[in-house]
């Protein structure tokens, strides 16, 4: 696996590392690094994908990522006005035993789930995600507690979905992230057409044997699988928009509306009709 290393240094008197609103939406960056990650992003709506798992959020998203676990950057592609906190934490950023106290089980399962990836909702979401943006004001002491509190409301958080991403070990290589990039360009640009995978092969200079091998390497899905859940993202923000089932279908690249409704159940579990009942 070959993916961007992103070397991580905590911050001055403080054992995690904060970052307050950095903005990356023009950068694609698919990285990978051995911190727990946690990130509150607001004012936005874009794609996220942590390993093998690619979904939508609308609005806001608060999402907690294990160590070694590929991912995307959440502002990516974004053009609203957004805010965006990220909390970086070496593991045993407190020593190894503290977590071993019982007061401190829920957050040290929390954390071992999060090597999944971890995607928070409702309340949850708004609450803790305010919490996040407010530690930037805080003494280190209180900042240090903050978060602790902050980890045990997730800890017991009913609000939440695992991602079902999966840790990689890999090294950095520049040129497979560029040729990855231009895949997902290539996808933004010409999902609501027929793909086929000899196109986008000869588009990044690869066989398509090699081309296939290539994808599920770096994302852990096949170039139909990646195709066919940006394409269900893109039907959920239309049928979000008040657009009917069949207009979502074809205007984001699907040729069957049997075929449409069979993929967004694959992909979101339920039907186009019950995910738009749900979200009214």
């Amino acid at each position: 696996m070959k993916v961007a290393l992103e070397q991580i240094r905590p911050d001055t008197d403080s054992s995690f590392h904060l970052l307050l609103t950095p903005h990356l939406n023009e950068v694609f960056f698919w990285h990978y690094h051995p911190e727990y990650e946690l990130v509150y992003i607001v004012g936005a709506s874009g794609t996220r994908h942590v390993g093998d798992h690619i979904s939508r959020y609308e609005g806001s998203d608060l999402v907690f990522i294990g160590p070694n676990l590929p991912h995307l950057n959440f502002d990516y592609g974004v053009t609203t006005d957004y805010r965006k906190v990220v909390i970086q934490l070496a593991p045993g950023f407190w020593g190894e035993g503290f977590w071993q106290a019982p007061e401190l089980a829920a957050i040290a399962d929390l954390f071992e789930r999060a090597r999944a990836g971890l995607s928070f909702s409702g309340v949850t979401k708004d609450t803790v995600g305010q919490q996040l943006e407010e530690l930037a004001g805080l003494p280190p002491f209180g900042r240090m507690m903050a978060l602790l509190n902050s980890l045990q409301q997730l800890a017991v958080s009913p609000e939440v979905s695992s991602l079902q991403g999966k840790p990689i070990v890999g090294t950095y290589n520049l040129a497979e992230q560029q040729r990855l990039r231009r895949v997902y360009q290539f996808v933004e640009a010409n999902y609501s057409r027929r793909i086929g995978v000899p196109e986008v092969a000869s588009l990044v200079s690869l066989t398509e044997a090699a081309f296939c091998r290539y994808i599920k390497r770096l994302t852990g899905l096949t170039f139909t699988q990646l195709l066919n859940q940006y394409r269900v993202n893109q039907a959920q923000k239309l049928l979000l928009a008040n657009h009917t089932v069949t207009e979502a279908a074809e205007a984001s690249g699907f040729e069957s509306l049997s075929y449409f409704n069979k993929i967004f159940r694959r992909v979101t579990g339920e039907n186009p009709l019950q995910f738009k009942k749900r979200m009214s």
